[in-house]
C-alpha cells in the first residue's frame, strides 16, 4: 500500500490475534523454500507490525492451516505512528516485530541502518529477486550485497470520482470523458471551479495535502537529489505543486478535510467531496470506509498522468527471534499467488511485472467503481512508473510540507507565510 498506502494511511486498529493448532509442519508453499522453523514441528509465534489494510488477515489464516505449528499475531498503528515506534525501537533493540512493514517514504531512512535489519539476500531472496520490477527490489537495497526488505505493492495513480455528484454539476459521467476535461492540474482546477459554481452540496475535492502529494509524485524529483541532499527550496517542482495546490484551496475548491481522520471518513459516507486522487491502495480504503457508495464511484486518468504515491517493504529487524520463520512467511506474503490474490479482493497494485501481466489482472474490473478496468489502468501506470528517489528523512519532511499546506487551507496562515516555515521546518527535521 502502498502508501499501501500510503498511503497507504490510515486506522488505527486493535492487535488482531490469529491462533492455530500445533500439529506437524507442511512446507513453506511457495515463500523462501524450506520449513517455518529450524524444528518443523516447533511453536513459532510471530508478530507483523502493519499500518492500514495490507490484506493479510485471510492470508494469515491460510498460512496457519498450511503451517499449524505457526501463530501469526499482526499488529496494526496509524502510519506515522507506526514508522516512529519502529525507530524507537531499533534504537532500544528490543520490542520490534519479527515482521515490519516499512512504507516507500520511510525506506531510505530505514536501509541507511542496515545492520538493524536481517539481510534478507543470506535467507535466500537472491532466488525471487526476479519477482519484483527491477527498481523496486533496488529501493529496498542500502548495498549491492546486502537487501532489507521484500516489496509488497506499487501506488499507480488514478482519480477517483463520484458519478451522482458529477451528474448533479451537470459534468460528463463516463469515464473516457471525465478524463480528456483534465489532461493537466490547471485544468483540474478550471473544471473544479466549474463544479463549485454548481452549489451541490458537495466540493471538488477532499483535502489540499491529496492532490499536492499526487503532483509532485509526478515530478522526476521531490524533496531530495540522489546524493539525499534536501532540496525542497531549490527544486522548482515541488514549489510548483504548492502553488497549484494553493491556487484550487483559493478557488474554493477543497473541503478543508484532513486525510485519513474520523472526518475524512465520514466524508466518504456523506458524499463530501466529488473527487479523490486515488493511488491503487485507495480502492480499498473507499470500500472500506462507504460500503453503501457501491456503483457511484468510476476511476478516470489523473491529471498530468502517471505518478506513484505509497507501496511498500516487508522487513525483519535483527532483533528477531524467529528470523528463518519470519522470512518465509515474509516471502509467501508477497509471493505472485499472495499479489494477485490482495489485487483481486483490496487493490493494492502488484509490485510483480509476472501478476501486472496475468490475464486475472488484465481482465478484472470493480463492480463498486461502475465496472472500471481496474487491472489495466493500474497495471499500465505500474509498469510506466519513475519512482523519485526518497531521501532518509523524507516522511518527517513530507509532514512538514502538509501541516503547512493545512495551515494555509484552514485559513490560519498565508500561503507565502506557510511556505517559509515548511522550508525551515523541513530542513530542521532533516538535519540539513
Amino acid at each position: 500500500m502502498g502508501g499501501k498506502r500510503a498511503a497507504r494511511i490510515v486506522r488505527t486498529l486493535g492487535a488482531v490475534f490469529l491462533a492455530a493448532v500445533v500439529a506437524a509442519a507442511c512446507s513453506s508453499g511457495g515463500g523462501g523454500g524450506g520449513t517455518s522453523a529450524t524444528n518443523p514441528n516447533e511453536k513459532v509465534r510471530l508478530t507483523i507490525g502493519t499500518f492500514g489494510d495490507f490484506g493479510y488477515k485471510p492470508l494469515y489464516q491460510k498460512y496457519m492451516q498450511e503451517h499449524p505449528n505457526v501463530t501469526i499475531v499482526e499488529h496494526v498503528a496509524e502510519y506515522n505512528a507506526h514508522h516512529n515506534t519502529l525507530q524507537t525501537r531499533l534504537a532500544a533493540n528490543t520490542g520490534a516485530d519479527d515482521i515490519v512493514a516499512i512504507d516507500e517514504g520511510f525506506i531510505v531512512q530505514f536501509k541507511s541502518q542496515p545492520s538493524k535489519f536481517v539481510n534478507l539476500l543470506d535467507l535466500g531472496a537472491s532466488n525471487i529477486k526476479d519477482r519484483w520490477l527491477p527498481w523496486k527490489w533496488e529501493q529496498s537495497m542500502p548495498d549491492d550485497k546486502t537487501q532489507i526488505g521484500l516489496g509488497t505493492d506499487v501506488g499507480g495513480l488514478a482519480m477517483c470520482y463520484r458519478k451522482d455528484i458529477f451528474q448533479k454539476a451537470g459534468l460528463p459521467t463516463d469515464r473516457q470523458q471525465v478524463s480528456a476535461l483534465w489532461p493537466d492540474w490547471n485544468a483540474y482546477i478550471n473544471v473544479g471551479k466549474r463544479f463549485e459554481a454548481k452549489n451541490t452540496g458537495a466540493h471538488f475535492f477532499d483535502a489540499s495535502t491529496q492532490i499536492y502529494n499526487a503532483m509532485l509524485g509526478q515530478a522526476s524529483q521531490g524533496y531530495y537529489s540522489p546524493d539525499n541532499t534536501l532540496v525542497i527550496d531549490t527544486n522548482p517542482a515541488v514549489k510548483q505543486a504548492w502553488d497549484t495546490t494553493v491556487q484550487a484551496v483559493q478557488a474554493g475548491e477543497s473541503a478543508k478535510l484532513t486525510s485519513f481522520s474520523p472526518q475524512w471518513n465520514t466524508g466518504f459516507k456523506q458524499g463530501t467531496f466529488a473527487t479523490l486522487t486515488c493511488p491503487a491502495w485507495m480502492m480499498g480504503y473507499i470500500q472500506d470506509q462507504a460500503p453503501n457508495t457501491s456503483g457511484k464511484w468510476d476511476i478516470a486518468a489523473i491529471p498530468g498522468g502517471g505518478g506513484n504515491w505509497g507501496g511498500s517493504f516487508l522487513t525483519i529487524p535483527k532483533q528477531s527471534k524467529n528470523q528463518k520463520a519470519a522470512y518465509d512467511l515474509a516471502a509467501w506474503l508477497t509471493a505472485p499467488e499472495q499479489e494477485l490474490a490482495i489485487f483481486k479482493t483490496l487493490g493494492n497494485l502488484p509490485s510483480q511485472p509476472q501478476v501486472l501481466d496475468d490475464p486475472a489482472v488484465q481482465a478484472l474490473t470493480k463492480p463498486f467503481f461502475s465496472g472500471a478496468p481496474v487491472g489495466q489502468i493500474f497495471a499500465a501506470s505500474a509498469k510506466s512508473l519513475q519512482p523519485q528517489y526518497l531521501g532518509s528523512k523524507n516522511g518527517q519532511v513530507r509532514v512538514a510540507v502538509e501541516n503547512a499546506l493545512r495551515r494555509v487551507e484552514q485559513g490560519k496562515q498565508e500561503s507565502e507565510a506557510a511556505w517559509n516555515q515548511a522550508v525551515a521546518d523541513a530542513k530542521k527535521v532533516a538535519g540539513q
